[in-house]
């Protein structure tokens, strides 16, 4: 598909199967097929087939074999490009037996964005534990997708209306935070942040914010040295390098309003502190992206719920707001590559 064709369509990914991945791709459709950005679904389309029926979801699937066959079939129909696998999940039931459809899902997105098939990679929440035995051996999406990508450093950021936070240490236990946290992890982190947020995001010049690790930012050292020994020394290096960011600032203090109107993401030392005020503020449409890579990859800010899978009252929001934040994102990638 060329420029003068339109926008390239968004590649999202099937997750797990037993899980709420499928309705809200469902929903998601119905509320975007009229004037939303053009999706495809790379998936079972004999699973999808069912879940329309199960849920009592009136909706036209129709079957594609390439990415560029979707922006024409998208105001009709969800456009599925056959996994070629046969995906049989029970709802809240998750199976190892649909490992390889859904890391193949995913493997297949990432090709088709690379390739220039399409704009961006949007991701349904996966459960890894039904993914280990297809050797999937990776804490989550994000480092699957950077060792997809040749990626060594990919950086989580969490997006809201009204906030952005970006996680320094993600899915590790508090008590590994402190040996974790180096000056070196802080610098690299913040550079990547700034730096997407330029050319991603569209910000000149990306005004970051630290948050202390300890309380109170460690008081000068007497609540706990990190704050003073590492996270001070990195600032002041961004500094040095001509990044506009301050801190470390005691986290307690970091996120009321009048506080946030002072940068443009929260860079956080631990993964509740970034985490907890971005759901408060954004539970229903956070998105997660992924900073770092060599394309755009989107998310709903959320898992595989699956007590509620196959009940219908799953929320699209999070999705929604994924598919229009990658849809814009990619169409800046887009330009920036031309220019």
């Amino acid at each position: 598909m060329t420029a003068a064709d339109g926008p390239l369509p968004l590649a999202l990914t099937m997750g797990e199967p037993a899980g709420i991945g499928g309705e809200i791709d469902l929903a998601a459709w119905r509320r975007l097929s009229h004037d939303g950005p053009a999706f495809y679904l790379i998936d079972d389309p004999v699973r999808i087939r069912h879940l329309v029926t199960m849920l009592g979801m009136p909706t036209q699937i129709e079957v594609i074999t390439r990415p560029d066959q979707a922006p024409s079939i998208f105001r009709a129909a969800l456009p599925v490009l056959d996994i070629a696998q046969s995906v049989d999940a029970a709802p809240g039931h998750p199976s190892s037996a649909t490992a390889k459809a859904v890391i193949d899902s995913i493997t297949r997105a990432v090709e088709h964005v690379r390739s220039g098939e399409a704009a961006a990679v949007i991701t349904n929440p996966i459960q890894k534990s039904a993914l280990t035995s297809a050797g999937f051996d990776f804490p989550g999406h994000t480092e699957f997708l950077a060792h997809l990508a040749g990626v060594s450093r990919p950086v989580m950021m969490l997006a809201g209306p009204d906030l952005r936070v970006v996680l320094i240490t993600i899915h590790v236990p508090l008590r590994a935070v402190p040996d974790l946290l180096t000056v070196d992890l802080v610098v690299e982190t913040a550079i990547i942040a700034a730096d997407d947020l330029r050319s991603q995001f569209g910000l000149a010049a990306p005004r970051l914010a630290l948050a202390g690790l300890n309380p109170h930012a460690g008081e000068k050292g007497t609540i706990g040295t990190e704050d003073r020994e590492v996270l001070e020394p990195a600032v002041a290096k961004l500094r040095s390098m001509g990044i506009d960011i301050t801190g470390p600032n005691p986290a307690d203090t970091l996120f009321h309003s009048r506080a946030r109107a002072r940068y443009d993401v929260a860079l956080c030392p631990t993964h509740d502190q970034a985490l907890i005020p971005l759901k408060t503020l954004a539970f229903n449409d956070g998105v997660n992206v992924t900073l770092g890579l060599p394309f755009v990859r989107t998310s709903p800010d959320h898992g595989t719920a699956l007590d509620i899978a196959g009940t219908g009252v799953a929320r699209p929001d999070s999705l929604i707001a994924a598919l229009h934040l990658a849809a814009e994102l990619g169409m800046r990638s887009k330009e920036g590559s031309i220019s």
